[in-house]
């Protein structure tokens, strides 16, 4: 009876580890999705005042913002 607690007690164990790791992973990896995309649209909007004239960062690509408003639907 013990050695069937401590088998059903190891697989649970050994399952849970594994669900911890990937949801720590799909936690980080959404995290630098949320702020790299928060860095984009930060660059992209209308700066506040003191930023007007500091320099975009390499990494942040340039929109065009014409391409988005002036869209007509199909």
């Amino acid at each position: 009876m013990n050695t069937l607690l401590l088998e059903v007690a190891e697989q649970i164990t050994d399952d849970t580890a594994a669900y911890s790791t990937s949801l720590v992973a799909v936690y980080v990896i959404g995290f630098v999705a949320a702020a790299f995309l928060g860095s984009v649209a930060w660059y992209n909007s209308k700066r506040p005042r003191g930023w007007e004239n500091k320099e975009r960062p390499a990494a942040v690509p340039d929109l065009d913002k014409s391409e988005f408003i002036n869209n007509e639907p199909s």
